[in-house]
């Protein structure tokens, strides 16, 4: 398979295998643990790297932080964590997943019922509204509903808890808005955002946004969390598989809280989501994000492949799409054996400046095809030495890395290319990541991995970057007042011929181990 053409058809089920393909390391499951405990000792050891800052506040501030408290709650930083990792089926996941486990086995004991939605009076004709059908055949919920092949058009599809849902697998069965579906229309949502719902289970779909039904020179969302394929909002034990979202205004699929939250550094929106799955998913033609998360925890995301974002979200060439994104008030998210392709970010964990950081995120596994910035790490208004540090820009580890040919891209013109940036982030450890340039394309000399902002307590070990012949350092840590700090860099092979280049800021004092490169 040639990478740079990896499609909208691509089979996500192949990732892990091509992931291996292009490491210059191949690591069996028990090693990947072994490396990912070492990152995970070395990240309890910088106990310092997140100590509270005091802020003078004004009545006024002290007033609207009070105010935003009712809405939000604290963002709890564990300094000593450490995921407990386990071997299922071959393949690796946190511990915690056996929660999960147990709560599908409690689904399947309570959803004995099965309906189908054609003895509704569904008709997947593509002309008849079937949304009352849908919901009928889901009543209160404690059912499996199963959707048989066609296309079945629908206002909005709200799921109750204790639902079993599956159609006949994608481009099969296939879930679309009618025309007159406003631009807000969530596709399938669950049916209570403020009280939440828990055990809902998703599979074997298309969902078609159906962005045709707006304008072409329109934005495609309405603000916050609405105009998706699928939202997870206050959702309890969730699990999505096989599905494939296309065109959406917002996002492929959003694992969120009940609203996003804006309510400052520190704080996390109240009504998270927690305890879902989301696997072996599909999206492309998404206005912002392919799969995101937001004040959310215990996600994992796994052998999903999200590419070819329209950015309409966004002002035309300032479009922030990334195929995966962990952001505001994320917490324990773990991705593992997807890829991305043609996005703004590969992967991008961050956060607006008026938000809580994603924090504690691990990545298993991951391969990034011509996207702009493979992967992006930063805490947005927090990176300039004028601006506050980060409260909650902390913990992340990532091993199995393959950022292949990053271009310059129209979603976002001015932005360079790169294969990692790491900005504002604490106790960031990478392994075993392959950057994979394009010899003959022109990278302006600029950086392959940057370090900057404000980052610190960072490792990097075992990177390998070749190909890019035009670009400047295969490493640059920027010094300066926005200086990175506590940087150790481990076994580097790069570009250059007589070894690997690391450039680093005057102010910035680098630890080497196992060195072979030129440094400047």
């Amino acid at each position: 398979m040639c990478l740079q053409f990896l499609s909208k058809q691509h089979n996500p089920s192949q990732n892990a295998e091509l992931i291996e393909k292009y490491l210059e390391n191949k690591w069996d499951a028990e090693t990947t643990v072994e490396k990912m405990n070492q990152l995970y000792k070395r990240e309890k050891l910088a106990n310092d790297a997140n100590k509270k800052q005091g802020l003078q506040r004004s009545l006024f501030h002290k007033i609207m932080h009070g105010f935003k408290r009712l809405y939000s709650k604290k963002a709890v930083v564990n300094t000593n964590y450490r995921e407990e990792l386990m071997v299922q089926n071959g393949d690796i996941f946190p511990r915690w997943k056996k929660q999960l486990d147990q709560a599908y086995a409690c689904l399947l004991k309570k959803t004995e019922k099965t309906v189908n939605v054609a003895d509704f009076g569904a008709v997947g004709d593509g002309k008849t509204d079937c949304t009352r059908a849908f919901q009928q055949a889901m009543g209160s919920g404690k059912v499996k509903v199963k959707v048989p092949s066609g296309t079945f058009l629908v206002r909005g599809i709200r799921l109750p808890s204790y639902t079993h849902f599956s159609g006949e697998g994608q481009g099969e069965t296939i879930l679309k808005l009618i025309d007159k579906s406003p631009k807000r229309t969530r596709l399938i949502s669950n049916a209570n955002h403020i009280k939440g719902n828990s055990h809902i289970y998703v599979e074997g779909f298309t969902l078609d946004w159906n962005v045709d039904r707006l304008s072409p020179f329109k934005k495609t969302s309405s603000g916050n969390n609405f105009s998706s394929c699928l939202t997870f909002a206050n959702v309890s034990y969730g699990w999505v598989r096989k599905v494939e979202a296309i065109n959406p205004g917002l996002h492929c699929f959003d694992i969120t809280s009940t609203y996003y939250n804006y309510a400052g550094d520190g704080l996390r929106g109240k009504g998270s989501s927690s305890f879902v799955w989301l696997d072996q998913l599909k999206g492309y033609g998404f206005g912002d994000d392919g799969i995101t998360t937001h004040h959310s925890s215990n996600i994992i995301i796994s052998n999903s492949h999200m590419c070819d974002p329209s950015g309409r979200a966004h002002q035309s060439g300032f479009s922030n799409s990334n195929g995966f994104e962990v952001d505001d008030g994320s917490q324990y998210v773990w991705l593992a054996n997807n890829s991305s392709a043609r996005c703004f970010g590969g992967v991008e964990l961050k956060a607006h400046a008026n938000s809580s950081a994603a924090m504690h995120t691990t990545i298993i596994g991951h391969l990034s095809v011509n996207d702009n910035r493979s992967f992006n790490f930063r805490h947005i208004g927090h990176h300039h030495k004028e601006e506050p540090a980060s409260k909650t820009a902390v913990g992340i580890q990532a091993v199995k890395l393959v950022a292949y040919r990053p271009i310059y891209t129209p979603l976002y013109k001015k932005s360079t290319p790169r294969a990692m940036v790491i900005s504002s982030y604490k106790k960031v450890g990478i392994n075993n990541f392959s950057a994979i340039g394009d010899p003959g394309y022109d990278y302006h000399r600029q950086p392959v991995i940057a370090i900057q902002y404000r980052a610190s307590h960072v490792w990097l070990d075992n990177i390998y970057v070749q190909q890019f012949n035009k670009a400047g350092a295969d490493i640059e840590v920027f010094g300066g007042k926005n200086r990175a700090s506590h940087v150790t860099i481990g076994h580097v092979t790069g570009t250059a011929r007589n070894g690997p280049i690391v450039r680093a800021g005057k102010e910035v004092e680098l630890v080497y181990s196992d060195w072979h490169g030129k440094k400047t």
